[in-house]
């Protein structure tokens, strides 16, 4: 089969033919009609990644085909379109995934190849109404999104919410899942194009975040924030705690502009603020988040869709950070 294969920190994508997954006991065997990107790919590439190894395959989003089956998965799956929950082994405890997480693309050869052999748990069906294309590029920002929004931050409709750095994966799917559950959201980045955009989508409002007043411009929009969703962090972060309303929440699923700086203690318990950590999901949440995907019909945002064999130019979108959705690749020409 081909794949798209890292050969080593840095370098570019090289399509070559490569062995077929070995389907193991308990696994399907899916052809991919797409795949999407995700942030960590990125750093994966570049070698920032925790426990990057070379040559691999990357890659944790996908939708595709069952194509083959092991012998104790039943053949009624064959002919399925489905798309694939990219976190595997949580585990038993439902607040905090086990040692033995992973995530789709490292350690395990991911979804930028004509084919994967993942275990039949992890697969889900393919909302009818979405594309191959649209499916692929749900899953691991949604499953993040819902746990975020939902598990960690206990969102509830009329809330005002803020969502950081919009125009990110995560983030838009943040702010379709707020809308869709009735609160009313408001969001930051580093374009007013990208503000714009998510206004069009029903956004509330928002601000800029190169500006220096943007915490105060904040404040003017909204009588504080019930809950803030955050992937940035960073030396700015103190901010989000200023605008954050008394026994708020914020919640952080990744760090994008560094470590928390400057997050004075005494705003957190004099506000009786929670700061909460959140990342992926567990199998059930991303069940839920696929329910919950399909009752408010809401399609994921794509930037831009790939042939299979420009992987490098669609690395580069996502390196220029331009980009305002998912950028999705298409397995299947």
């Amino acid at each position: 089969m081909k794949a798209q294969v890292l050969e080593s920190k840095a370098s570019p994508f090289v399509l070559k033919d490569v062995p077929m997954p070995i389907v193991n006991a308990g696994d399907v065997l899916v052809r991919l009609k797409a795949s999407a990107m995700n942030h960590r790919d990125l750093y994966i590439r570049q070698g920032t990644y925790p426990r990057t190894n070379y040559p691999i395959i990357i890659g944790s989003d996908g939708s595709g085909v069952v194509e083959d089956v092991a012998a104790s998965v039943s053949r009624s799956l064959i002919g399925s379109s489905v798309v694939i929950n990219p976190g595997h082994n949580w585990g038993t405890n439902p607040n905090a995934q086990q040692r033995e997480f992973k995530i789709l693309g490292l350690p395990d050869n991911g979804t930028l190849a004509e084919y994967i052999a993942v275990p039949a748990k992890y697969i889900l069906p393919k909302p009818e109404y979405m594309s191959f294309e649209e499916a692929s590029a749900l899953m691991l920002v949604g499953v993040t999104a819902y746990r975020a929004l939902f598990t960690r931050g206990s969102v509830q409709r009329g809330e005002s919410v803020l969502i950081t750095g919009i125009g990110g994966g995560v983030a838009l799917t943040a702010l379709q899942f707020a809308l869709a559950a009735e609160a009313k959201v408001f969001v930051t980045s580093g374009s007013d194009a990208k503000i714009e955009k998510a206004m069009l989508l029903g956004a509330a409002g928002g601000v800029n975040y190169k500006s220096a007043p943007w915490a105060i411009d904040l404040a003017k929009l909204s009588n504080g924030f019930d809950l803030i969703v955050d992937g940035a962090a960073g030396a700015e972060f103190g901010k989000l705690l200023d605008v954050a309303s008394p026994g708020g929440r914020v919640v952080v699923y990744g760090s994008v502009q560094g470590k928390i700086q400057n997050a004075e203690a005494a705003r957190i318990y004099w506000k009786q603020l929670s700061i909460l950590g959140s990342t992926m999901g567990t199998e059930e949440e991303c069940a839920a988040m696929l329910a919950f995907a399909e009752a408010h019909r809401v399609k994921p945002i794509i930037d831009s869709v790939f042939r299979f064999e420009d992987a490098d130019a669609a690395m580069k979108r996502m390196e220029s950070g331009e980009q305002f959705g998912k950028i999705v690749l298409r397995n299947d020409q």
